[in-house]
């Protein structure tokens, strides 16, 4: 793991490795800014001094814990500087959430004649749930701290996309995964794809399309992909909830 450098205006420059850190400290040459995460300040160097390479961070989000690397991206590939874990806490604010809920509900129900409030707790624009809320903040926190730290020039974020096969189809393994029904497709590429681009019932083509639970969801159709069709709106509004045997 590198240590974080500050120049003696507190301008960040290059990490460095740990031995080097250890000299600098030992020679009086730097002094400890920061424990954790172990941030030094050099005396007698300033930026202009020094030259510097842009980094990057990346971002890997997750529910529970959030991964955080800190890369200087060379010629043939990228060298990994710092790798950080944010333990979120995202479980405790959800039970500290159910446990105020239960209380309150308990001291309002020993107000006899209180009068009944409707629509007083009206959520903002942009809300966002408190274990979400935290996360967030949390992330953006520790990132604006490391820019603090390290000549940062970019940021990057991994985009998920879930594939539910393996809720479909517990047993599904190597390549049936892999390349299954979602491979490289998002559900409404892959329908146009599959149903030749025209309307299931009709065939109409060169028509604006809408996806189609051929059972409908009213008779126990579920949202899985092999329950999706496309449609035209005439033939979606007639069929409604309808069998498909009795459109057909």
């Amino acid at each position: 793991m590198s240590v974080f450098v500050l120049d003696r205006s507190g301008t960040p420059l290059m990490p460095c490795s740990e031995k080097r850190a250890r000299l600098l400290l030992a020679r009086g040459r730097a002094r400890v800014h920061r424990v954790v995460p172990f941030v030094i300040r050099v005396v007698d160097r300033k930026m202009a001094d020094c030259a510097t390479q842009p980094l990057r961070i990346k971002l890997d989000p997750g529910s529970k814990v959030t991964g955080i690397a800190l890369v200087r991206e060379l010629g043939s590939g990228i060298a990994v500087l710092n790798l950080f874990e944010l333990v979120h806490r995202g479980r405790q604010i959800s039970e500290a959430l159910t446990a105020r809920r239960a209380m309150r509900r308990r001291r309002r129900g020993n107000l006899r004649y209180r009068a009944p409030r409707f629509l007083n707790r009206a959520k903002r624009k942009g809300w966002l749930a408190p274990s979400l809320r935290h996360r967030l903040d949390t992330t953006m926190v520790w990132v604006k701290r490391i820019r603090r730290w390290a000549p940062i020039v970019a940021i990057s974020s991994e985009l998920v996309r879930f594939d539910m096969q393996a809720m479909e189809n517990p047993d599904i393994s190597g390549v049936e995964y892999q390349q299954g029904t979602l491979a490289g497709y998002e559900v409404r590429e892959y329908l146009l794809e599959k149903w030749g681009r025209q309307c299931i019932y009709c065939d109409a083509t060169n028509r604006p399309l809408q996806i189609e639970h051929v059972m409908a969801r009213a008779r126990g159709g579920t949202n899985r992909i092999g329950n999706l069709g496309l449609a035209c709106p005439d033939c979606n509004q007639e069929k409604g909830s309808l069998d498909v045997r009795e459109i057909c």
